[in-house]
């Protein structure tokens, strides 16, 4: 299953989601519908109780709901209940609120406004410039971040016709270009950042995102022209796009006197785009 986490606000209320790409879904965090639909202190204890009286009445709906790893306020990933929109629906009508019609609408647009995107992807793209710019980001670096996203799809595909699996092989061949060019790995680059859960691309300046893009883009035509057969194979084309640019980058700092690798993160906006 691939997924992708976001938050959404709900009458400036948190609701984590989770967007499932191969059942093309929202899953919504149970016990983040009953907070906003209740104003419940205790809304872990409200669920717990409502759960426990649906499954006495037999309720399919809560039979069929799944539990998926989600970020608790501590910042951890813990397993939460969650259901579908159509599932919701049907919970909410056992929650007594007057902002269950609100809500009704609220993730019906929701639902409408993703599966817009998949038939138009340059909706999502309009909501992404917006979303980067009421961040305080540059125009240039907004620039830099759309095209990285282009070429890290063309590296994605490559991967997958050469039979790289989704999930842990391509955290691991992106580990293996990100040390490569920075002399880091992914981990130990977020944690100079400072970063926990936050995406490590939208906290790169300007010089930094335009390496990596130039090492992602580097490992693809590697891997086009020598067509790896094995992962051994694509980690070696990761580690030879990595250290391609990771000479580059060092020549480019002797000749500026100072690390490409900064630990400037989106908290440093005022320097982060202008780098």
């Amino acid at each position: 299953m691939t997924k992708q986490n976001a938050l959404k606000l709900f009458e400036d209320k948190k609701v984590r989601t989770v967007w499932d790409n191969d059942q093309e879904k929202w899953y919504v965090s149970i016990v983040d519908v009953v907070r906003v639909l209740t104003d419940s202190p205790n809304p872990q204890v409200y669920w717990r109780v409502l759960k426990k009286r649906l499954l006495a009445e037999g309720n399919q709906t809560v039979t069929n709901c799944n539990a998926l790893k989600m970020e608790a306020p501590d910042g951890k990933m813990r397993m939460s209940d969650v259901a579908d929109v159509e599932q919701l629906f049907r919970l909410i009508q056992s929650i007594p609120s007057p902002k269950a019609e609100p809500f009704k609408m609220w993730l019906a647009e929701i639902a409408r406004e993703r599966l817009d995107e998949m038939d138009d992807p340059e909706q999502g793209i309009d909501r992404m410039l917006e979303y980067y710019h009421r961040k305080g980001y540059s125009t240039n670096w907004i620039n830099q971040r759309l095209k990285s996203i282009e070429v890290r799809k063309e590296l994605t595909d490559e991967w997958e016709q050469r039979g790289v699996k989704k999930g842990q092989e391509y955290a691991n061949l992106t580990d293996i270009i990100t040390h490569g060019r920075s002399g880091l790995t992914t981990k130990q680059y977020k944690q100079f950042k400072g970063l926990k859960k936050e995406s490590l691309r939208d906290n790169m300046t300007n010089l930094e995102l335009a390496l990596n893009t130039l090492a992602e883009a580097t490992t693809t035509e590697i891997s086009k022209e020598h067509k790896p057969k094995t992962l051994a194979d694509n980690r070696r084309v990761a580690a030879r796009g990595g250290s391609i640019v990771g000479n580059t980058r060092k020549e480019i700092e002797a000749n500026i006197g100072k690390s490409i690798v900064t630990p400037l993160n989106a908290k440093n906006i005022d320097a982060l785009p202008e780098s």
